[in-house]
């Protein structure tokens, strides 16, 4: 029996039929009965709409919510219901219609501003989503979902101190709200307040421990500080939860708790469903453009003074404007630095899209009909890794920014190096691994190192004694390689550990772990920040040898260190991140200094630490190569990279086979 036909007669003579039928047969009564009959008997017809909806039986909510809105098209309710249905399925395109005919309808019913703010917020419309947010709290303003969300959203666009009042008020009308208190946390953590932000993650999962990136955002937090404290605990529960399939930790922090690229891999495609699934109809559906220059978009929060703007610089100067069309999409902060005018004047296009809505910035990108798109950013800090998701051009990268797998369907290729990831390490890349032939990474091509090199009492250094250094980030400091380095200090009469200093807390904290470890904290020198990057590159020179961290390595820092003459001593582990530096000192022509244990390592560091002809011998290699090893050569790197480009094009335009990428 066709749907249409269905009468009450039939419901009852189906009662298996259930709800469903039941619900039926009372549309059926309304439309046959008088208006006031009607209106009673369809809000009952709502009531169990919503039912079917809380009973997880969307598609007959659907039905129902459509067919009383026949009768009642302007029902706030109803539209609602209807809107948080459809969102459900995806397509916030199809929604958008109906939630704007529920606003200008009911503009005193706070929940349709609030679904017409999700609405906007999922195409990408930030500045609209959150005028309708904002609508909803003005009616409504205990409203703390819409708080919520309006906080998440001026987040995005980098207005932080209005969300952190907007998570505020709404830890006012419910102070154990989970969302609320995780958005506190994060924010707390942006704003450098260490201790705070541990303590609101500490309530969050005082309340509920399986809370989405709560352990492994305390668990990442902690290592800013480098307080150790529960690390054990903490790493356990992390990767107990990524094993189980929950969101227990971001992609970026897992980095430097384990070496696993499988876990990497299994965290990032957990992370990426959760955060950045495909939402939107790709814009790019197969055309064929048709360009005198294969146009190339660079996609960055990082065009400034940044370590991925050093690296790039010179690469970007150098690509072939003959050849390529390039175009730097800015979706960060921009500084007044030389630095971001040197990419100011060298892309054919710069376009700032920091206040640009992802929507607008992935339908710029079609409307440019870029043919390759690089994501230098991936999951990092400011990345809007959503623009990618809409497809807005043929062939799109993950390259450098992020080290490791984003996790996605719509990320087409890695591009690395055979170190980073080697052949049998495919498996865990959703991308194409696309190489290069030598570092993936570029060494900063251009940079300058200050002639002057500043006295071992301008650093705060001893006069005589060996100077292990590692200027890596606190976070990439974890106690078993700490604990190497105490052992290198005791083997080593008169040495000293000269790290960069952050925050007082680290230092702190690992003054009194190199205590418990029989070291004296003052054989830890801590390096001040200085305002120019020549004058820090030229300190380099008063150490002796670069401890590494695991395992997360030193990325930029270690390219940093080799051309400043200074040697690393590597462990290389099995996943992306701790494999960086090795990939570096193969380019720089010293692949001896790479070890894959930490017991080797901690021996090579000792022997050469002994031998400082040795040392000086690796110094002096490091200074003469340059012009001609692999890390240094900016020109061949471009136009590797170029071959790359290239070969995408190929294949995404003139079908050409993928022998080229492989």
């Amino acid at each position: 029996m066709h749907p249409s036909q269905v009468t009450p007669q039939a419901t009852a003579a189906h009662p298996s039929g259930g709800v469903q039928n039941a619900v039926i047969g009372a549309a059926y009564a309304a439309a046959q009965a008088t208006p006031t009959e009607a209106a009673v008997i369809d809000r009952s017809l709502l009531v169990e709409g919503i039912k079917l909806q809380n009973a997880g039986q969307i598609d007959q909510a659907q039905a129902v919510f459509e067919l009383y809105l026949t009768h009642f098209p302007d029902d706030g309710i109803a539209i609602y219901s209807l809107a948080v249905v459809l969102l459900g399925k995806g397509g916030p395109e199809r929604v958008l219609p109906l939630v704007e005919r529920g606003v200008k309808a009911n503009p005193g019913f706070a929940p349709l501003w609030f679904a017409h703010a999700s609405v906007l917020q999922r195409l990408g419309r930030r500045e609209a989503a959150l005028a309708s947010y904002d609508q909803a709290i003005a009616v409504k303003p205990d409203y703390v979902e819409a708080l919520i969300n309006s906080g998440t959203l001026l987040r995005e666009m980098l207005q932080h101190l209005p969300a952190l009042e907007r998570f505020n008020r709404a830890l006012v009308v419910d102070p154990n709200h989970q969302n609320a208190l995780s958005n506190c946390a994060i924010m707390l953590t942006e704003f450098k307040k260490p201790l705070e932000a541990i303590a609101m993650f500490d309530r969050l999962l005082a309340i509920n421990p399986d809370f989405e990136y709560g352990i492994g955002s305390i668990c990442y937090e902690r290592m800013h500080i480098c307080d150790w404290s529960h690390f054990d605990a903490d790493v356990a529960r992390v990767l107990a939860g990524i094993g189980s399939g929950k969101a227990s930790a971001k992609s970026l922090g897992v980095m430097s708790i384990t070496d696993s690229a499988a876990v990497h891999h299994q965290c990032a495609e957990i992370f990426a469903n959760h955060r950045y699934p495909v939402r939107h109809a790709p814009l790019w559906t197969g055309e064929r453009y048709k360009h005198d220059r294969i146009r190339i978009a660079y996609v960055s929060p990082d065009l400034r003074e940044h370590p991925v703007g050093h690296l790039m610089a010179g690469i970007f100067e150098r690509h072939d404007k003959t050849r390529f069309e390039t175009i730097a999409i800015s979706i960060g902060a921009g500084d007044n630095s030389r630095l971001r005018q040197r990419m100011l004047d060298t892309f054919d296009h710069f376009v700032d899209a920091r206040m640009m809505d992802s929507r607008r910035v992935a339908e710029l990108m079609r409307e440019m009909e870029v043919d390759v798109a690089i994501d230098l950013a991936g999951f990092t800090s400011d990345s809007r890794s959503e623009i990618f998701s809409m497809r807005p051009a043929p062939a799109q990268v993950n390259y450098l920014g992020y080290p490791g797998t984003m996790g996605t369907k719509y990320m087409d290729y890695i591009v690395a190096d055979r170190h980073v990831i080697p052949p049998e390490h495919k498996q865990f890349y959703n991308e194409q691994v696309v190489y290069l032939p030598d570092a993936y990474l570029p060494a900063a091509s251009g940079l300058k190192i200050a002639d002057r090199t500043p006295t071992r009492a301008e650093c705060g250094l001893p006069e005589e004694g060996v100077v292990f250094c590692s200027f890596n980030h606190d976070y990439k400091i974890a106690p078993h390689v700490f604990a190497v380095w105490m052992n290198l200090l005791r083997e080593v009469p008169g040495s000293v550990l000269w790290l960069m200093s952050r925050n007082p807390l680290s230092q702190e904290n690992l003054r009194r772990e190199a205590g418990a470890r029989g070291v004296h904290p003052g054989r830890l020198v801590f390096a001040q920040r200085v305002p120019r990057v020549e004058d820090h590159l030229a300190r380099y020179r008063q150490a002796d040898l670069f401890l590494d961290t695991h395992p997360y390595n030193a990325h930029t820092t270690c390219a940093d260190a080799l051309m400043s003459g200074l040697p690393v001593v590597t462990c290389m582990g099995g996943a992306f991140p701790s494999r960086v530096a090795g990939s570096l000192l193969h380019a720089a022509g010293i692949p001896e200094l790479v070890t894959t244990s930490l017991a080797d390592y901690e021996a090579l560091a000792l022997k050469l630490a002994r031998d400082p002809q040795r040392l000086a011998a690796l110094k002096a290699q490091l200074i003469a190569s340059q012009p001609t090893n692999a890390l240094c050569d900016a020109d061949a790197f471009t136009r590797n990279l170029e071959a790359i480009y290239t070969a995408m094009w190929r294949k995404t335009q003139l079908g050409g086979a993928e022998d080229a990428l492989s």
